[in-house]
């Protein structure tokens, strides 16, 4: 029955064909690892799809999801390849393929492109497990004006009991 099966299905997949799907498969059945709140973008690009071992992910407005389930479109070959490991917001919302449109920055976007964009989202929601979230590399801690007030309130204070 075995060699029967191996007969049959060699006649619509080649062998190596096989393998690789169901290696691809196997990967995509896996649970979704949670990256955590504070991933960089450097630390996204690990996720491109270069290393077999590893999720795919690729993030819209900041949203990190694990697209390894759909390995034959962003994986390496795939037509959406060179969205993996990035944040590829701009470049859904203006439906491009170059380089340069492959950015966390909307600045600049037409409100129909932000409402292409907010569709890619909805469908990445609902297709996709959220694994994290990017945060700017840059990015600090920001006072708030009340944060800053007191600490304000607080120096003067320190200033008067030296004087006294």
């Amino acid at each position: 029955m075995y060699v029967t099966y191996k007969v049959v299905s060699g006649m619509f997949v080649a062998a190596d064909d096989y393998a690789a799907v169901k290696r691809a498969n196997e990967f995509a059945l896996r649970e979704p690892v949670q990256m955590g709140d504070a991933v960089t973008e450097e630390e996204l690009r690990a996720y491109d799809g270069s290393d077999p071992n590893k999720p795919l992910l690729m993030a819209i407005k900041g949203q990190i999801y694990d697209v390894s389930r759909s390995r034959m479109f962003y994986g390496p070959g795939g037509p959406y390849a060179l969205f993996a490991g990035r944040d590829a917001s701009r470049a859904l919302a203006l439906m491009s393929f170059e380089p340069t449109d492959l950015t966390g920055n909307v600045e600049g976007l037409s409100e129909s492109e932000l409402e292409v964009l907010q569709d890619w989202e909805y469908k990445f929601m609902e297709k996709y497990v959220k694994v994290g979230q990017l945060v700017s590399k840059t990015s600090a801690p920001k006072e708030t004006e009340n944060e800053g007030e007191a600490s304000k309130l607080h120096e003067d204070k320190s200033e008067e009991t030296r004087t006294e």
